[in-house]
This record gives C-alpha cells, structure tokens and sequence, in this order.
C-alpha cells in the first residue's frame, strides 16, 4: 500500500503564487495536516490527489495545485523523465495553453522555451506549388516549444517526490463513499478520495466513470525525421521552410515542421483501414517506406523526399478518437482530463485543451475547499463542451478529409480555429 502524506484537500488555497523551483522539502505545503485517515477496512487512504499519468495535463494540474497549497501525488508509469523521446512541437496557444501556464504560474519559464519562427506556415499543392506562405512577423498567438522542454520545465516546477515514476496502473475499482483503489502492476495498491484519470487513450481509469473506449478514425500517420536538413536535406528544407509546411489530397497528406537542431519531422498521412496497414511490414523499413511511397506517386520530390529520404525507420501511428459529445455522469470522487477524457484526432488542440484542463480542475479544487464535488463538478461543466467544440477541429463531424478543412483555415486567416 502506497502511504501519502495526510493533508486536507483545499488547505491553504489561499495561497496564489509559489515561485518555480527544483527542489524537494521546502516546496511542500504543510497546512490543514491531520492524522492519517483511514478507510472502513483500517487501511491508511490517501487524502491528497492522486493523478494518474505524468503528461502534460497531469503535470499541469500537479503544479496548479501546488500553486494553491493542495499536495498531489502523480503515478507514472515510465521508469523515469527519459524513459522515452518526448520529441515533437507543440505550438501553444493563447487562448487555452497560454492561460493554462500563466495559471501555474509559469509564463517567464514557457517564453524562454519559445523557438522563434516556427509560427511560419506554408501550404503546397502536391506538385509542389505554393498555395500559401505566412511569414512569422511574431504577432501570432501561437509559439512553438519542443514538448520535452516543455514537460521538463512542469517537472521541474514541482516539489522533489511529487511524481512516482514506475508506478503502471493495471486496474481500479470503486469502494464506495468516494473512495477508489488503484493497482499498480507490481501488486501495490493506493486509495485515495480523489483520483484524477490523466492516463491518455487508454486510460485504466476511466472505466469508473465511462464504458466509452477510443475507435479507429479511419487515418493513420507515418512518422519520419530528416536530420541536419540545411546541409543534407537542402530542397526539402527550404520546402519546409522555418516552421510548418502541409501539402494534401483526399485521403492523402504530408505534415512537416522544423524542430530544434536542424531537424525536420514529417507525419504522412493516409486514410485507409487498419487491414490495409496491417499489409505492410514496418518491420522491413526499406519496404515500408516503397509502400508508403508508392501512394505519393506524381507529388513533387521535394515532398516525397520527407518520406524517402528519413534518417529513422518510420513508425505507424493509427489515430484513434472518443466521440465528440463523450462525456459522463457524476461519479463521486473521481474524474478525467485531457485525451483520457476526450480524446481526438490531431488538431493543434489536444495538449492545449490537456494543460487548460488541469489548470481549470487545480483552480476548482481551490474555489471549493471542501467540497471537491462541486469541485469536480464546476470543472466538468466547462470541460464537456469546450472538448466537444474542439473536437470538430479534426474534421471527422462531416466527413472531409481533416486537412482540407484545415489549409482553408490557414488561408483565410493564418491561424485554424
């Protein structure tokens, strides 16, 4: 059994401001300390939070809170902060992400993450003409961070202990009054009375409060890097240009944006049944790539080179998706956030709307000290139509090919709402 740190949930939420730091001890909130509380079999619950899933939204709400004065445990299960690449740009957003750090308390560290430039956007024609092509004048509201920098820095913003790495969740289950237990797959288990699915796609927790699970929407991405572009990759590079260039036809799309370090990093599109990938043996990259290729047939080298020219293997990544209007019935002590709650199809709006979520959840807790249902309630009351609206961003609401939607977007105004 996981011990935690008996303190009541709310305590000291008065407290608005805790400075960044990477520290352990002096961090920690001791207000509204009480005795352990125990359940009615006599085993010691947890009464801080307990967030499921060390991602961007689970961080973020580990950090709101500890803004407030109200500790939180987060389980992880990766062994540690590198146990995997977190590569990948994330282009932050005014109007959710942005408000979701300055929450925590965290906008000079996020500014300094920012790679200028890389709200330059370009849109070609699969021949290779240029339909569109926004220069970065540094007026958009949208800055682009590598997602690893932006995750160290939420770590870092937390006290010493806060996120328990190696914790794989394999199952929860209901214990009535609020309280639920979770089991972790080394056999330990902790209870607590208030539980935050953070857990992604295939959230162990949710479960408790949805039988929904995500489906197949019909497209899949193949992930690509070209590395040292400028030099080795010149014609591409300029294509790409400094930030985000897309190219696409029903059915048909290649993404590419300019990372850190000279990288490129392309997402193929295809829309096509998971049988029809199953066909192709990743396994075998040389014959991958050719297959992925052959569809590309006819668009301009410079394009196709993003997939022909990758300095890695390329990786499948099918796309999966909640319905739009998923949401839940109140279930007492627990709740979702992020792609655990509302999981969508690529839109420039998925760790935006996971960061706000947690943000909103930390500061609902804090208006409600006390009463963490109306806690839970206020937030899942902004949070089911907000993720809903955001959701039709992909596309799938109509039937037309995502990118299409989205370059008419860009068109029009730069910026795809």
């Amino acid at each position: 059994m996981e011990r935690s740190e008996p303190v009541v949930i709310g305590a000291g939420h008065q407290h608005h401001s805790v400075p960044a730091h990477r520290g352990g001890a002096p961090g920690v909130m001791r207000r509204g300390v009480r005795p352990a509380g125990h359940d009615q079999e006599g085993i010691p619950m947890a009464t801080e939070v307990t967030i499921i899933g060390a991602g961007l939204g689970g961080l973020a709400l580990a950090r709101v809170l500890h803004v407030h004065g109200i500790p939180s445990a987060v389980y992880e299960a990766e062994s540690s902060p590198a146990a995997r690449s977190q590569g990948g740009m994330l282009d932050i957003h005014d109007y959710n992400g942005q408000i979701a750090l300055e929450a925590a308390g965290l906008t000079d560290e996020f500014r300094g993450l920012v790679l200028e430039g890389r709200q330059a956007m370009r849109v070609l024609a699969p021949d290779g003409t240029v339909l569109f092509d926004k220069v970065d004048d540094g007026t958009g509201g949208r800055p682009e961070v590598q997602r690893g920098e932006l995750r160290r820095m939420l770590l870092d913003s937390l006290p010493a202990g806060t996120v328990r790495w190696g914790h794989k969740v394999t199952g929860a289950r209901t214990l009535g009054d609020g309280r639920h237990e979770v089991t972790f797959a080394d056999g330990r288990t902790v209870v607590t009375s208030l539980l935050v699915g953070a857990d992604g796609a295939w959230s162990r927790i949710r479960p408790l409060l949805s039988a929904a699970e995500p489906e197949y929407s019909g497209r899949s991405v193949v992930e690509t890097y070209l590395y040292d572009a400028d030099t080795r990759h010149a014609a591409v590079a300029k294509t790409v240009g400094g930030g985000s260039m897309m190219a696409a036809k029903p059915g048909r799309e290649i993404f590419a944006h300019r990372e850190k370090g000279d990288t490129l990093h392309a997402y193929v599109g295809v829309v096509e049944p998971l049988e029809w990938f199953a066909g192709i043996d990743f396994t075998d990259a040389a014959a991958a790539t050719e297959r992925i290729a052959r569809e590309f047939d006819g668009w301009a080298p410079e394009l196709t080179a993003l997939i022909t020219d990758s300095d890695v293997a390329p990786v499948l990544r099918p796309l999966y998706a909640l319905r739009a209007e998923h949401r839940w019935e109140r279930v007492p002590g627990v709740t979702l956030l992020g792609d655990a709650a509302h999981l969508a199809v690529p839109n420039g709006e998925g760790a935006n709307l996971a960061m706000l979520d947690g943000a909103e959840l930390g500061q609902a807790l804090a208006a409600h000290p006390g009463d963490v249902e109306a806690a839970l309630t206020a937030y899942e009351r902004a949070m089911f139509p907000r993720s809903a609206e955001a959701a039709a961003i992909g596309g799938g609401e109509d039937g037309e090919d995502p990118i299409q939607g989205l370059i008419a977007a860009v068109a029009q105004d730069g910026r795809p709402e």
